[in-house]
């Protein structure tokens, strides 16, 4: 059974259908980009996934669960963390805050134990803390060390990028959906980082989704090529499959590929 499976998936913004009846599944263990022209709808697909969007129609399996009309916090507890396309980070706080936070929808005190600060309370908060000192050791000393204790703000913009996902990995995810995490990267910046999605599934056991506009990338990490067009799947396949696509050239390049 798919870990994610979306069948008949449908999204209107009035007059403009963004995802229209949409099928494609994601296994365990995959590493999986989804690519597509500007406004073919993959972002949007993300925000129905995590709950930001509400389906028209369709349904959205994830683990056994249907997800129709589960809030956005619900899903981040079944095993679904994202990042953005626009990093996304809490500028004032310190690195090791931001990931502690990640892992506070899985905490047992309460706000009771929090006011009042219980043993339990104080006990599960150092575990959270090591927690969050574990998964930022994941990117060496960039995120490590003194920067423990740096207020997110001060990091560099490819720092930044990786803190967004360390708090991703926090949330004690499955799935991981990382929205275009190259984006205004150097190539040194983004070589190293297509790196590093390939060690956090063959370390960290993660399942990855990713949308992705560098081929490079695509070709270099994926293993599954999804390509939507105007809200819809118009292939997939492996790397060299889809770079020869008929319609996928025609996607991106406007026109018939026959005279591209």
């Amino acid at each position: 059974m798919p870990l994610l499976e979306t069948t008949q998936l449908t999204k209107d913004f009035g007059g403009l259908r963004a995802i229209n009846s949409l099928g494609l599944h994601i296994d365990q263990g995959e590493i999986v980009s989804l690519i597509g022209p500007n406004g073919a709808g993959k972002t949007t697909f993300f925000n129905l996934i995590t709950g930001l969007y509400p389906q028209n129609t369709g349904d959205i399996i994830f683990d056994g669960h249907n997800l129709k009309g589960m809030p956005p916090s619900s899903i981040t507890k079944l095993g679904i963390a994202r990042t953005f396309q626009t990093v996304r980070l809490f500028n004032n706080m310190t690195v090791l805050e931001n990931v502690m936070v990640a892992q506070h929808s899985r905490t047992k005190s309460g706000v009771f134990g929090a006011i009042l600060q219980t043993a339990s309370f104080r006990e599960e908060e150092e575990m959270i803390r090591e927690k969050a000192k574990e998964v930022l050791s994941f990117f060496g000393s960039k995120l490590t060390g003194y920067r423990f204790d740096q207020p997110a703000s001060m990091l560099s913009y490819a720092n930044r990028r990786r803190l967004e996902i360390a708090r991703a990995m926090a949330t004690e995810a499955k799935l991981l959906l990382l929205d275009e995490p190259t984006a205004g990267m150097n190539p040194r910046e983004t070589q190293d980082l297509a790196e590093l999605i390939g060690k956090m599934r063959d370390e960290k056991g993660f399942t990855i989704l990713f949308i992705e506009h560098d081929m490079r990338v695509v070709k270099g990490v994926s293993e599954r090529v999804i390509v939507l067009d105007y809200g819809q799947l118009i292939a997939e396949g492996n790397y060299e499959h889809i770079s020869q696509n008929d319609r996928v050239l025609e996607a991106y390049l406007g026109k018939k590929a026959e005279n591209a």
